[in-house]
């Protein structure tokens, strides 16, 4: 008898045809390599390999280093010994460099020990770095029963560092207690080491903040949550051993893509990994595409069929009916979502990345710390800044986050691209806040606020602390370390969008911190060209390839181009378009609105010497000519043209004479293409950020207070 719907079977196979099983062959090509060794490490093979063998031989992102015989990892920032690879299960075991092979250190008999002794941990680490999307999780995948999904099994532990001003009697959470005069001379605490999986901010002692968080390896299915009453000379033992994580999820991703649809699955006989697309059938949820195909196919078509037959022969009053309720149900809906899906979105995002660091605080935590919002330091377009003091002592600055037309997204983009950096020249995230529509941040505390109270001449700034070029250089050498680890420090490239003086924050020492990453966007480390529905930034600051698409297409250079214009202020301790004024003791009449990079080109043009400041020596003399030629370089028209942050940082480091003339950069916003000529001419200064174009807004930075103490140069 011939089946009434043919059609529709042979839709049905068609499709189901592109999502079998495929067997990969990327394993194959590896075959002719060789494994390699690194002391006491043998048989480096496929996907990793050691730095200087043949590409083919292993993946980039897998690639070891052999330092001293010892086999060593980059993992976000830090460098990390390899114990063990266990190709059977897809694990490598690591150590923190500080701990590994080094004898617990023992006085008298206690379990007493020091801070900046060798056996502490010299990386902060903690299992919510990691996320599904990347190379490492700090899992073990076990294949279930059922072929074609697994199981996670959690490997970690952490062990979380505190130092405290007074003893802490609580003796069942806080161990190992221990002398920190070690950590100054004059100083005297109390160091503690704490065994768990998360640390609760009701949990943390007056007096007491985290110093240090590191992983270890533990079996909850052997040893389940029993981590109490343990010795530091336990906690020494862990560590030295290491913490284990696995591979297959990057390995699995390089494989067989990261699409929604697709998966792998090992080969219980080979160990291989192998390709496949889940389908879905009603009666066993997902399951892997392969025997028994048609069989499923014959199951759904069963249910299908009489259920599309029965909506068919409906009537049309009941159809009218349902319409009439679901479109009840859709505006209701729209407009619960209107309200609550910005705050559904960022508890969501919380929830998920509930670390120990930063710590979550709840808003009533936050109008204590900054004792009612008493002290502000700043505002700008995505909120006000107080200063703010947490219980251990120490203060913070606390971003109170107005309300955002951008669903939530400035707030989730900051916490999730700052929240996984940890660099000395980036700022650092200590704590949030999500509580219904109120959000904030919570920042160490830079006491000498923002650069561009600084850079500029002594009638322009507005505090009596006066920077010496040395200090200038060294500012903008960190700020150049910190944009080059966001573009190439991490398994993701994270773009700023944003470099200007308001954004470069300066702690006790003047040590530069790259801060605001509201308008930052996170992008893999593969992709040179990256998707942006609008331009962003600050006029003044912003790359051409922003405004113009025919110049290139936008990429990490967006960021160069924005240090180049930085530079340029900062070495010549000016604006780059000024408006009103003029030089004094110039012999060209109202000097101040020439384009200062145009000027300062045609002079190096012309051999001409150039006075950038008074009584400046021939070494400040020399530096200021390697940092004008550096941003010269990064100011280039065409994103091809300027160099990248690592070459950046090269160039900053190197001997200004090894610095060839560049190319003659766009000299200024004259020279732009009519189109757009209406639009820049509404800006009133180079760094005015008040006007902004679609999603252009002025990032927050914060003053010094007024209280402060004044400085002689520094």
């Amino acid at each position: 008898m011939k089946h009434p719907y043919p059609s529709i079977y042979f839709i049905s196979t068609l499709l189901l045809t592109f999502f079998l099983i495929q067997e990969p062959c990327f394993a194959k090509k590896n075959q002719t390599c060789n494994p390699s060794s690194c002391g006491t490490l043998h048989n480096i093979r496929f996907p990793f390999r050691l730095k200087g063998d043949p590409k083919r031989c292993g993946l980039r992102r897998y690639e070891l280093t052999c330092e001293d015989d010892v086999p060593v990892l980059a993992l976000y920032s830090g460098k990390f010994n390899v114990q063990s690879i266990n190709y059977n299960n897809y694990t490598i075991r690591l150590a923190d460099p500080g701990v590994s092979d080094v004898q617990l250190q023992i006085q008298n008999h206690t379990s007493k020990f020091c801070f900046d002794a060798p056996s502490m941990p010299h990386y902060s680490l903690h299992r919510y770095n990691f996320s599904d999307g990347n190379l490492y999780v700090p899992y073990q995948y076990d294949q279930d029963q059922q072929p074609g999904s697994f199981r996670q099994i959690l490997l970690s532990l952490h062990i979380i560092f505190l130092s405290c001003s007074n003893p802490v009697r609580d003796t069942g959470l806080y161990v190992a207690e221990a002398d920190t005069s070690c950590l100054n001379g004059s100083s005297k605490g109390h160091l503690y080491a704490i065994a768990g999986s998360d640390l609760d901010s009701g949990h943390l002692k007056v007096g007491c903040q985290v110093k240090q968080v590191t992983m270890i390896f533990w079996n909850y299915s052997i040893h389940g949550d029993k981590y109490d009453n343990v010795s530091y000379v336990d906690i020494q033992n862990w560590m030295a051993y290491g913490f284990e994580i696995s591979w297959l999820n990057g390995l699995c991703r390089y494989a067989c893509g990261s699409g929604s649809g697709s998966g792998c699955s090992v080969n219980e006989s080979t160990g291989s990994v192998q390709c496949a697309n889940f389908c879905t059938y009603f009666g066993n949820g997902y399951n892997r595409c392969g025997l028994g195909i048609w069989l499923k196919i014959r199951e759904l078509s069963k249910v299908l069929f009489p259920f599309l037959l029965a909506v068919t022969v409906t009537s049309v009053e009941a159809k009218f009916a349902l319409g009439i309720i679901s479109l009840i149900i859709l505006l209701i809906f729209k407009w619960r979502r209107r309200h609550f899906s910005v705050y559904h979105i960022i508890e969501d995002l919380l929830q998920s990345n509930n670390n120990v660091t930063p710590i979550r605080y709840s808003y009533s935590q936050i109008r204590k710390m900054t004792k009612t919002f008493k002290e502000r330091l700043g505002q700008g377009g995505f909120g006000t800044v107080y200063k703010g003091k947490l219980r251990s002592g120490q203060l913070v600055a606390v971003k109170i986050l107005g309300k955002s037309q951008t669903n939530g997204q400035d707030f989730i983009s900051e916490v999730a691209t700052i929240g996984m950096i940890h660099h000395f020249d980036v700022v650092q995230l200590i704590g949030y806040c999500a509580e219904g529509s109120k959000r904030a941040l919570i920042y160490e505390f830079m006491p000498h606020g923002s650069l561009d109270k600084y850079i500029f001449s002594k009638e322009e700034i507005t505090n009596s602390v006066i920077l010496s070029f040395e200090r200038i250089y060294e500012i903008s050498l960190g700020i150049a370390r910190g944009i080059a680890y966001l573009h190439q420090g991490c398994d993701m490239q994270i773009l700023h969008f944003d470099i200007k003086p308001h954004n470069i924050l300066l702690d006790e020492n003047f040590v530069p911190k790259v801060s605001d990453f509201g308008l930052a966007k996170l992008y893999p480390v593969d992709d040179s060209i990256v998707p942006l529905t609008a331009a962003r930034g600050t006029l003044g600051y912003m790359a051409p390839e922003l405004f113009y698409k025919n110049i290139g297409g936008v990429s990490y250079k967006a960021d160069v181009y924005s240090f180049g214009k930085l530079l340029m202020e900062m070495a010549g301790r000016r604006k780059n378009l000024q408006l009103n004024g003029s030089r004094q003791g110039s012999s060209e009449e109202s000097f101040s609105q020439i384009y200062f990079p145009a000027w300062i080109y045609n002079q190096f043009s012309e051999g001409n010497d150039i006075e950038l400041m008074e009584d400046a020596t021939e070494e400040e003399k020399s530096v200021a000519k390697k940092m004008i030629m550096v941003a010269l370089w990064c100011i280039q028209l065409k994103p091809n043209d300027r160099p990248s942050m690592h070459q950046v940082v090269q160039m900053l480091e190197g001997e200004a004479q090894s610095l060839e003339m560049p190319p003659k950069p766009l000299m200024c916003p004259q020279d732009l293409p009519n189109v757009d000529r209406g639009f820049i001419s509404k800006q009133k200064t180079a760094d005015d950020s008040t006007n902004t174009f679609v999603e252009f807004e002025e990032a927050t930075s914060y003053a010094i207070p007024e209280n402060s103490e004044s400085y002689r140069e520094i």
